[in-house]
């Protein structure tokens, strides 16, 4: 009989969950558990084999993952990290798109994965507590990320504090107008972390005494183009901003664009800071607040296989991890200089 992935862990005296990142060699997992882990895989011979773990279980041995906006790097990126999970430990993934009102209701409405997965992993999808119950009616395990709830186990970060420690760092920096490149002008699905980080943007020049100017919070769509637009519509104000905080890297990598165009000097003359360090950010000097993208979409199929792999089917407690953030200085941010004349002037 052809060893399972729970046949390892049996043996190892570990979580499935450990068996995976050991397997794939990733870390958080202390070298003698993974060098147990290893010998119990070879002693049982173990191979992942979805389609002999269906024949034997009777389960789909398929996770369904709901994403608002699949296109997005942030969503890509935490789709990849838990397929990765997913994949080594027997699973195939089935995406479910939705990316808007009427598709939102659809899917609560004809709950399609039901009887086709073994679990849901839902990514940043804002629901209501009516929506939750309504998810949670179907029986199937389900993990989110972003969204917290006392219902279901989830992965987040503290958008607020890392928004504020963000603004901190331009402020300190003599900044005292910033610009805030934030939101989709049409906010239909009630995200939820651009509002936070517009909190933690409105408390870092709250505890500064600086006052909240309206006009400086402008959308960016969270793409690049966005971000460009955003940034013309700031250095086309009376009195413009010297530092901008966008609540997405492509955001920022738009501004830093338009700057450029505009001959605007980064950072002598306008500063720029991001958030999520994305796969450019090194390369162009972003400044910006780093969370862990990929790992969070490990740590919700980890926490996933852990629910799945009770007896029955539910979890024992609904952890609410959240997972750290660090701002990363690098060159798109730096000191201000009251005596140059402003950006935008004549």
């Amino acid at each position: 009989m052809t060893a399972s992935i729970s046949d390892v862990a049996a043996q190892a005296g570990v979580s499935v969950a450990t068996v995976s990142r050991a397997l794939r060699g990733l870390p958080n997992v202390a070298p003698s558990t993974r060098d147990r882990v290893l010998r119990a895989a070879a002693e049982l011979e173990y191979v992942a084999d979805p389609n002999a773990a269906r024949l034997a279980t009777g389960q789909t041995r398929a996770i369904g993952m709901v994403v608002p906006l699949f296109t997005q790097w942030f969503f890509t990126q935490c789709v990849a990290g838990a397929e990765a999970v997913l994949t080594a430990a027997g699973y195939d993934v089935l995406l479910y798109n939705v990316s808007g009102t009427d598709s939102r209701e659809r899917f609560l409405d004809d709950m399609p994965f039901r009887k086709r997965v073994d679990g849901i992993i839902v990514i940043d999808l804002p629901l209501s507590d009516v929506e939750l119950e309504r998810l949670g009616a179907s029986g199937v395990p389900i993990v989110t990320v972003g969204l917290r709830s006392e219902r279901f186990p989830s992965v987040s970060i503290d958008n607020v504090q890392a928004a504020e420690e963000a603004c901190r760092h331009l402020l300190e920096l003599g900044h005292e107008q910033i610009g805030l490149i934030s939101n989709l002008p049409d906010n239909s699905l009630n995200f939820t972390a651009p509002l936070e980080r517009r909190q933690g943007y409105h408390a870092a020049l709250e505890a500064s005494g600086i006052k909240i100017r309206p006009e400086l919070d402008v959308p960016g769509n969270f793409s690049m183009e966005g971000g460009a637009e955003a940034v013309d519509r700031l250095l086309a104000l009376d009195d413009p901003p010297t530092a901008a905080f966008a609540e997405s890297d492509e955001m920022a990598i738009g501004a830093l664009k338009a700057l450029r165009d505009l001959g605007v000097g980064v950072p002598e003359e306008f500063s720029v800071i991001g958030f999520d360090d994305h796969d450019m950010a090194e390369y162009i000097g972003l400044t910006t607040v780093f969370q862990p993208v990929v790992a969070q979409g490990e740590m919700a199929a980890d926490l996933l296989l852990e629910q799945m792999q009770s007896a029955d089917g539910e979890a024992r407690h609904a952890p609410q991890v959240v997972m750290p953030t660090r701002l990363i200085v690098r060159t798109t941010t730096g000191r201000h200089n009251p005596v140059r004349e402003p950006v935008g002037s004549p």
